[in-house]
C-alpha cells in the first residue's frame, strides 16, 4: 500500500543518513600529516533517545509520521505479501496517534470526531470512538460500521474464504436471554452440512449448558467459546429443537471451512417462463467463477427472469459488484455508463486519498478480473440482458449488495424487491493495516450515474414507491420453513407469484416458533457475541475498494 511505501522509503534514508554520519566520525582519527594531536577527555555523556510524541488538540501531524511505529513490532516476513513486514519500535501512543491522523485525514465525516485524549483509551477502544456520533433521518447511528480485527485473520479471509467454524450461518434473533439463535443454512461439505442440521434449526444447548436462559459470566463465556471456535478441531454438542418440536442432537468438530459465496443455482420452470435462482451470500474475490459459472447455466437454459437471494449478503468488493451488474445487465445497457462514483470527505474532492488516483467513475467491469494481480484479464464476462431483476433482501443485506441495486437503478434496469428493508449503507473503506491489525472506517459514499446513494435506512420494498430509496416490490417476512431455494420458500414464493401477476400475493408463513422472540431479550441479561463483535467475518456490513488496473 501507498503508506507501506512511505514507511519503508523513511527508513531507507534513516540508514543512509545514519551511515553518513558513521562515515563522518569514523574519519576524524586521522590526517594527511603523521602527527597525532592530543585530545582533552570528555565526560561520558547517556546516549538520548527521542522525545515521545505528544497529543495536543486540534492539532493533526501527518499520520506517515507514526505509521508502522509499534508498541509490540512483528519481524520477519509478512506470508500473504512475501515481503519484510514494515513495523519498527514504537509505542502505544504512537498507535494511537496514527489514528488519530489517519482519521482526520480520510474519515467521511471527519469533522464529527471528539478529539479526546489518547492516554484515557487502549488502542482498540481509542479507535472504536474515532467515529461520528451523529444519526441518519430516523434517529439510528450514522455510523454503524467502524470495526477492526487481526490482520492475518483478515487476509485470510480476504483471500481464501477460509475461516474456522462448524458452517453455521446463524440468525440472531435474541443474544440475550431467553435468547435465540436459529440456522440460517450452513456451508456445503462443513460439519453442521454432513450432520444434516436444518435451516430453521433453533440452538437449545451447547455442551450440556441452557443457551436459552443461562445468565452467568461463566455460563455466557463458555457458550462464546463453544460457539465461535478459535481454531480448527474444537469439539462441542449441540441440542437443536426442530419444527416439528424433536430435539436433535450433534457432537460437531471445527474445522477451517471455504466459505461458498453462491449456493443453489438452479432454473425454475414456471407457467411465465424459465426463472433463474441463486443464493449470493459474499461479495469475495473467490466468488468470480461461481458467479460466472451460474450465468453460464441462465444463458444455456435462456432464462427470462432472474432472482437473485442476497438476505444474507453483508457486502464485500465493488469491483466484484460491478462485475455482477454487467453480467445481469448486459452490454448495451451498460456501455459507457456509471456503476457508481465514490465520493470522499471534503479535503479530497478530486483526489482518492488512499490510492492518490484521480476520482474517476466506476464503470460496469465487463471482464473477469485477477484479483491476486489487481489486473483484468481478457475475458468477455457472460450476462443475461435482462431489463427486470428480482431481488431478494433483509436487513442483513448491506453494503456492495445495495450498490448492485442502486446502480442498476441508476441505468433504468427496474429491480423489484422482495422480503424487507436492506441494512442501508451506502458507504465504504480501504482495509488498512497497522501495527498487525487491519482497521475499517468509513472513508467514501457511492452514487449512481443519476447522482443518488442517499440510502443511510435502507431500501425499502413498497407498493407504490414515491422517494428514491423505495423499491416496487413486497414486504415479507424470512421464512425459516422452507429451505432456501425451495420454490415453497416464502420470499422465494413471492417473487415468483410478482413475476407472474406483477402483483404482490397474499403470503401466509406457517406458524412456528422461530423468530417469535425479538422483543423479550432483557436490557440486563447478559449477551452472547455477535457477528459484528466477533471480527471472524470481515464481510459484514462491508463495502471494499479495490483498485482494478486495465490488462497491459
Amino acid at each position: 500500500m501507498k503508506l507501506s511505501k512511505v514507511s519503508t522509503l523513511s527508513r531507507a534514508i534513516a540508514v543512509i543518513l545514519a551511515a553518513g554520519i558513521i562515515s563522518g566520525c569514523g574519519g576524524s582519527g586521522s590526517s594527511n600529516n603523521n602527527t597525532v594531536t592530543p585530545t582533552t577527555p570528555t565526560t561520558p555523556t547517556t546516549p538520548t533517545t527521542p522525545d515521545e510524541p505528544t497529543w495536543e488538540a486540534g492539532v493533526y501531524e501527518d499520520a506517515s509520521n507514526f505509521i508502522a511505529r509499534c508498541e509490540t513490532p512483528r519481524t520477519g516476513i509478512d506470508p500473504f505479501t512475501g515481503e519484510d513486514y514494515p513495523d519498527t519500535e514504537g509505542s502505544a501512543l504512537e498507535e494511537k496517534l496514527w489514528l488519530r491522523s489517519w482519521t482526520n485525514n480520510t474519515y467521511l465525516w471527519y469533522d464529527e470526531v471528539d478529539d479526546n485524549p489518547p492516554e484515557n483509551f487502549t488502542v482498540e477502544a481509542y479507535f472504536a470512538q474515532l467515529k461520528t456520533n451523529g444519526v441518519t433521518p430516523t434517529g439510528s447511528a450514522k455510523d454503524n460500521f467502524h470495526f477492526s480485527q487481526p490482520t492475518d485473520e483478515y487476509n485470510t479471509l480476504a483471500q481464501t474464504g477460509v475461516t474456522s467454524s462448524y458452517g453455521f450461518s446463524w440468525e440472531f434473533v435474541s443474544s440475550t436471554p431467553p435468547r435465540q439463535l436459529v440456522v440460517r443454512y450452513t456451508e456445503p461439505g462443513s460439519p453442521a452440512a454432513l450432520a444434516v442440521i436444518p435451516r430453521g434449526a433453533s440452538l437449545l444447548r451447547v455442551n450440556g449448558i441452557d443457551f436459552v436462559n443461562d445468565n452467568t459470566q461463566a455460563g455466557v463465556d463458555a457458550l462464546n467459546d463453544a460457539l465461535f471456535p478459535a481454531e480448527s478441531g474444537q469439539s462441542s454438542t449441540f441440542d437443536f429443537e426442530l419444527a416439528d418440536g424433536s430435539v436433535l442432537t450433534e457432537t460437531l468438530t471445527s474445522e477451517d471451512i471455504v466459505v461458498s459465496p453462491v449456493q443453489n443455482t438452479k432454473v425454475l420452470d414456471t407457467e411465465s417462463g424459465k426463472v433463474g435462482y441463486f443464493q449470493f451470500n459474499t461479495f469475495n474475490r473467490t466468488a468470480q467463477d461461481d458467479l460466472i459459472a451460474s450465468f453460464e447455466t441462465f444463458i444455456d437454459e435462456n432464462i427470462t427472469e432472474l432472482v437473485i437471494d442476497l438476505r444474507y449478503n453483508g457486502g464485500g468488493l465493488l469491483a466484484l459488484a460491478s462485475q455482477l451488474s454487467y453480467m445481469i445487465a448486459g452490454p448495451n445497457q451498460t456501455n459507457g455508463m456509471t456503476f457508481e462514483t465514490l465520493q470522499f470527505n471534503d479535503k479530497h474532492p478530486d483526489y482518492d486519498p488512499i490510492s492518490g488516483n484521480e476520482i474517476q467513475p466506476t464503470p460496469f467491469y465487463q471482464y473477469e478480473i485477477d484479483y491476486n494481480a489487481g489486473v483484468f484479464i481478457n475475458t468477455l464476462l457472460p450476462s443475461v440482458s435482462l431489463s427486470k431483476i428480482y431481488v431478494i433482501t433483509t436487513d442483513s443485506t448491506c453494503s456492495a449488495s445495495e450498490a448492485v441495486i442502486n446502480a442498476l437503478r441508476g441505468i433504468d434496469v427496474e429491480v423489484v424487491q422482495i422480503g424487507s428493508a436492506t441494512c442501508g449503507k451506502p458507504y465504504g473503506f480501504y482495509p488498512t493495516d497497522n501495527c498487525g491489525t487491519t482497521y475499517f472506517t468509513i472513508q467514501f459514499q457511492g452514487v449512481n450515474a443519476k447522482g443518488f446513494g442517499d440510502y443511510a435506512d435502507g431500501f425499502i420494498p413498497s407498493s407504490s414507491p414515491n422517494f428514491d430509496f423505495e423499491l416496487p416490490g413486497c414486504t415479507v417476512s424470512d421464512d425459516f420453513s422452507a429451505a432456501l431455494g425451495d420454490p415453497e420458500e416464502a420470499m422465494l414464493s413471492t417473487a415468483l407469484a410478482h413475476s407472474a401477476t406483477g402483483s404482490c400475493p397474499a403470503v401466509t408463513v406457517s406458524s412456528t416458533s422461530l423468530l417469535q422472540n425479538n422483543s423479550l431479550g432483557r436490557d440486563d441479561g447478559l449477551s452472547i457475541k455477535r457477528p459484528n463483535e466477533l471480527k471472524s467475518s470481515i464481510f459484514l456490513h462491508n463495502k471494499i475498494s479495490t483498485p482494478i488496473r486495465q490488462p497491459e
